[in-house]
């Protein structure tokens, strides 16, 4: 009796790569008061135990923006606001700090949990909190004196670095002390960007209520360029300067993604603490669930090499036991992978095709061409055709012919004509498999 591989099975297997990408990477996660307040919080927690487990270096930077407005109103305490940064009397650092430090409590308590029958089950996390960062005060601007509302002077890279190293959650929060022995508020979202940027952290994570970077159908944005997101960024100000409260969180995400990743920051993602699974989803599927924020663009198109002969082999071994590909031997592939183009996207190769030249006949065929099943609904297929057309040319080339079993309709869609066997190069049809049958077509360049 044949079993069959279950989903549970699948999606470890599609996992494994990502399992081994972030092993011993450092990534700096912004947790606003938000997130914590949320009743999906405890899952995150786990989510964070299992990244640890899996040796991602791990610090957490938590704000605490709802608790402190909530003991303002408790105790009917009101603080002006200049430039979006508050104002942070003598009072009102009394009230930031007691929430801040309950926040720091409730996180620390939290990730120390380790009863049975829970996700966090036998887990040992050490949390570390502690003076890594050293704060200043902003200051006066425009003759508003901002008193306890700071900036940050230095970053202790060499303590936090240690700390990761010996297996340890660093733990941050938006409270920290200058070296006049002063406390001072800073805003969570500078320490996070800060520290992944001295960190020179692989990744910045931010939480907020919607999945991600939200577009006008309502559907997450999978990913932007720094560029496109500044763009973004000074609409979300305007709106929420014309009274719009809903992007703050995105807000703040966005300028410390957009900063982190002019700086270095390789990828910053934004996703929400509101649904169950959101960072792992994120961090290990496929195409993920929020946005992400990138200097250059996780997916590329590029002329393959020796390396990638094993992904190639992976991708087509499926189709050829269909019978959709002739087999391609291991030292086929090896003699001809210079011809090969393949997409990439996070290591794995999830496109291919050949390109064969027929110079004398001025013709290309193009060969071997397969997308990963998870990525079909995509134009990959026509960004491998388009790369062909641009190597075509360049060669003198005149027409790309295909022979195909399976994907006449497609190929017809992009232009191509179906011919007999006498169109093609006269070597290519004396190799023709009558047998197979396969279709012929051809583009005019």
């Amino acid at each position: 009796m044949k079993i069959r591989s279950t989903a549970l099975v699948k999606g470890f297997r599609q996992s494994a790569p990502y399992v081994n990408a972030h092993r011993d990477k450092t990534m700096v996660i912004m947790l606003g008061g938000e997130a914590v307040a949320d009743g999906n919080f405890s899952n995150i927690i786990s989510d964070l135990a299992l990244l640890h487990s899996l040796g991602v270096k791990i610090v957490l930077v938590h704000g605490a923006r709802p608790q402190i407005n909530h003991l303002f109103e408790q105790n009917n305490h009101f603080t002006p606001y200049h430039k979006g940064i508050r104002v942070t009397d003598e009072t009102s650092l009394n009230y930031v700090m007691q929430a801040a430090g309950q926040l720091q409590l409730a996180i620390t308590a939290q990730l120390s949990m380790s009863l049975s029958n829970t996700p966090m089950a036998g887990t040992q996390l050490n949390v570390v909190s502690g003076n890594f960062v050293i704060s200043q005060p902003l200051g006066v601007d425009d003759g508003v004196d901002y008193c306890h509302s700071g900036r940050i002077r230095r970053i202790d890279v060499e303590g936090i670095n240690r700390m990761l190293n010996q297996g340890s959650i660093v733990l941050l929060g938006p409270i920290a002390s200058s070296v006049t022995g002063e406390s001072f508020n800073l805003l969570s979202e500078e320490v996070a960007t800060k520290v992944a940027i001295k960190l020179k952290a692989d990744k910045l994570i931010g939480f907020c209520s919607e999945q991600g970077i939200i577009d006008e159908e309502g559907n997450a944005v999978a990913e932007l360029f720094p560029k496109d997101a500044e763009k973004m960024l000074s609409n979300l100000e305007n709106q929420s300067e014309s009274g719009s409260e809903n992007s703050s969180g995105t807000l703040r995400f966005l300028r410390a993604a957009t900063a982190a990743c002019r700086a270095g920051v390789p990828r910053s993602h934004l996703i929400s603490y509101k649904v169950d699974g959101a960072l792992i989803q994120e961090l290990f599927s496929l195409d993920g669930i929020g946005t992400q924020i990138v200097e250059a663009s996780a997916e590329q198109v590029r002329v393959a090499n020796i390396d990638d002969i094993g992904g190639i082999l992976d991708l087509i071994y499926p189709l050829e036991e269909q019978g959709i590909l002739v087999r391609r031997s291991r030292e086929q592939l090896e003699q001809e992978i210079h011809q090969f183009t393949i997409i990439e996207k996070d290591g794995l190769i999830i496109g291919c095709a050949a390109l064969y030249p027929y110079h004398n006949e001025r013709m290309a065929e193009m060969a071997c061409v397969a997308i990963h099943p998870e990525y079909r609904d995509g134009n990959r297929g026509l960004l491998l055709l388009n790369h062909m057309r641009l190597q075509s040319k360049a060669q003198g080339i005149e027409h790309i012919f295909v022979l195909t079993t399976h994907s006449l309709h497609w190929f017809r869609e992009q232009g191509f004509h179906e011919m007999d066997v006498n169109f093609l190069p006269s070597h290519k049809q004396n190799l023709y498999n009558y047998q197979r049958k396969s279709k012929i077509l051809a583009l005019e360049l």
